[in-house]
């Protein structure tokens, strides 16, 4: 834990890594509270009205893992959790852990393809679910010859208490996860993460949340626990540190209903994805009570961080990380201020570097790169060596992300395909995609290349309007005009087209690279 240093400097003075050789994520995020504080709440479970305590926590998990175990599962072996926000949720990756097996996130929404996809590919034999979401394996487990069993572990809340289940010894090296990537930039591949993934990502929630654990903290996002974001960055870390989660699904994201949820259940501690800021912001929201919100996934930029201040009533910490290693660049408000579009500082412990073509380090713009002793780097790409390999050069993983480092900052530029080449410019689509939302009219705004005969590329902006304006030609000068007055004149966008809604991943990633085909297929007709 690191404390509540007094400075940066403090801080790296007194950090060491402490990564035991004998490490179990479900022993220490549940059974360790269950035998010093066993009444201590857990998991508020808004969707059953019940609170639930570490001792209670300990014993679904027990049986769900003895009820695993009798079907065949341990050490080593994937299972796939289709759940969302839940006790159960929770309890199931604990019981995953403590077998020794491999806990597979997968997120509700997922239809056939999807699911199949990641089932095929992992050989799961059992899947954890809930009942809403069980039926989507019906209709494609004769594709799925490894599978063997579906699990809902509500039919098991009558059964005795067990008293005779003991945790596997495993190692923080032991692999324990296994969270396919979202997919932006080509197909998702299943990055593997050992036990120790956990230790490595505290740090960073620690410096996002400013310091946690402090008096009253309580933790709730409405990111769903089948992604890295709600489940290693809200989830795991808080159990770690006995701080209580607010689980609470969201079918559809409604700004009145999160302020009510953080409102009355007295959140202190929240992850908002950029998307949820979005609209809060959108929708003039005002929530109070909150002690730090963190952000990450896409850039924030310099309007939202200042509608934070006003609306939230503290510095919003966005941090930055990829799922094969998470939460190694982090802002931290108690302890520096962030310059204007810089995303934070390499997290304590975590050494990040910004890479040129060869490989070396640069302080120019170059690709985002993380040393490979992170404890939360990835084992490997699950049965894919070669794009393994391909992830490092030498003792770096490469991020795909453009970036510069500039007196100990990180400035993320965009992916490497999404940066815009024009007139010999290299334009990061982030900072315009940010200066448009701060006009009024503007919503949502993606940023793509758009080719051109004369400039090799054009700066072309989609954008989703607020149902207050017209989208018109005069709206389309007036956002040209805002983002050259504010940034550049070789940064605003040539082109702008106005768009009902944007396309983006399931955890509310804009995925550009269908933007860009689409304007290919402009620029050719």
């Amino acid at each position: 834990m690191l404390g509540q240093p007094t400075s940066l400097d403090h801080l790296h003075a007194d950090f060491r890594w402490d990564i035991p050789h004998a490490y179990n994520m479900g022993v220490d995020v549940c059974d360790k509270w269950a035998a010093t504080d066993p009444e201590r709440v857990a998991i508020i479970d808004l969707e059953c009205g019940s609170r639930i305590t570490f001792a209670q926590l300990k014993k679904m998990s027990d049986t769900l893992a003895m009820e695993l175990r009798a079907k065949g599962i341990g050490f080593g072996d994937p299972v796939g959790v289709l759940r969302s926000q839940s006790a159960w949720t929770a309890a199931a990756h604990i019981a995953i852990w403590k077998l020794g097996a491999i806990s597979m996130p997968l997120f509700g929404l997922f239809r056939a393809e999807a699911l199949k996809m990641r089932l095929s590919d992992s050989a799961a034999k059992v899947v954890v679910s809930e009942p809403d979401f069980a039926q989507n394996i019906l209709g494609i487990r004769r594709q799925l010859p490894d599978l063997a069993h579906v699990i809902i572990p509500e039919t098991m809340a009558d059964r005795p208490a067990l008293r005779n289940f003991v945790p596997e010894q495993t190692s923080a090296e032991d692999p324990a996860l296994l969270i396919y990537t979202s997919g932006t930039t080509g197909d998702p591949k299943g990055a593997l993460l050992a036990q120790r993934v956990l230790l490595g990502h505290l740090p960073g929630v620690e410096m996002s949340h400013n310091f946690l654990p402090q008096a009253s903290d309580r933790f709730w996002t409405p990111a769903d626990w089948a992604w890295i974001g709600g489940l290693l960055d809200v989830l795991m870390p808080a159990l770690h540190h006995g701080i209580s989660v607010v689980a609470k699904r969201m079918a559809k994201f409604d700004a009145q209903a999160c302020k009510q949820l953080i409102e009355e259940n007295a959140v202190r501690n929240v992850f908002f994805p950029p998307t949820v800021l979005k609209v809060l912001k959108s929708e003039q929201t005002q929530i109070k009570g909150l002690r730090s919100v963190a952000s990450g996934g896409e850039p924030l930029g310099e309007e939202l961080l200042a509608w934070g201040r006003t609306a939230l009533g503290l510095e919003i910490n966005e941090f930055y990380g990829q799922t094969e290693c998470n939460m190694t660049v982090s802002a931290c408000g108690d302890i520096y201020e962030t310059p204007a579009g810089s995303t934070g500082r390499a997290v304590i412990g975590h050494r990040v570097s910004v890479l040129d073509a060869d490989g070396n380090e640069t302080m120019e713009e170059g690709e985002i790169a993380v040393h490979r002793d992170s404890p939360s780097m990835m084992l490997k790409y699950w049965k894919n060596p070669i794009a393994t390999s391909d992830k490092y050069s030498s003792d770096w993983m490469l991020t795909g992300d453009r970036g510069v480092l500039r007196d100990g900052f990180v400035y993320f530029l965009g992916r490497d395909d999404d940066v815009i080449s024009s007139a010999g410019y290299r334009i990061g689509p982030s900072m315009i995609e940010n200066c448009l939302l701060g006009h009024p009219a503007v919503l949502m705004a993606a940023v793509v290349g758009k080719p051109d005969e004369s400039r090799g590329e054009i700066v072309k902006a989609y954008v989703k309007i607020h149902p207050d304006f017209k989208a018109n030609s005069n709206l389309e000068q007036e956002l040209k005009d805002w983002v050259r007055s504010r940034l550049a004149a070789h940064e605003y966008p040539r082109e702008v087209s106005f768009v009902e809604d944007l396309p983006m991943t399931i955890t509310g990633k804009i995925i550009r690279k269908i933007l860009k085909q689409r304007a290919c297929a402009e620029a050719e007709n």
